[in-house]
């Protein structure tokens, strides 16, 4: 399973790390100097979550958090496209899952 998110699309992206020594010149030194750089990775923190379609149908994305805090999710649908506000899905048999059904019926 690929590292993407559903919704924003981030992925994993390439960096590097600098390795630096010396003293800052405002701190009275003669100012940093790079001496070494490495490849680095910067991974999107992707969590699986159970959310509820419009349609009310449950899918399980991997998004990252930054769209969780949003709260709005926007997925094609077709040939269209779908913004909805995330709900997320209550999962096994406890008080909260019974109002939900109580609701409906």
């Amino acid at each position: 399973m690929s590292r993407v998110c559903a919704v924003s699309g981030r992925r994993t992206r390439v960096g590097n790390k600098v390795k630096r020594r010396g003293l800052a010149k405002k701190d009275g030194g003669v100012g940093r100097r790079v001496t070494g750089r490495s490849k680095r990775k910067f991974k999107p923190n992707l969590q699986p979550v159970r959310i509820m379609t419009p349609e009310g149908t449950v899918m399980t994305l991997r998004l990252c958090t930054k769209v969780i805090k949003r709260g709005m999710i926007t997925l094609q649908k077709g040939d269209k496209t779908v913004s909805f506000p995330l709900v997320k899905a209550i999962r096994g048999r406890n008080s909260a899952f019974a109002k939900a059904q109580a609701q409906k019926a």
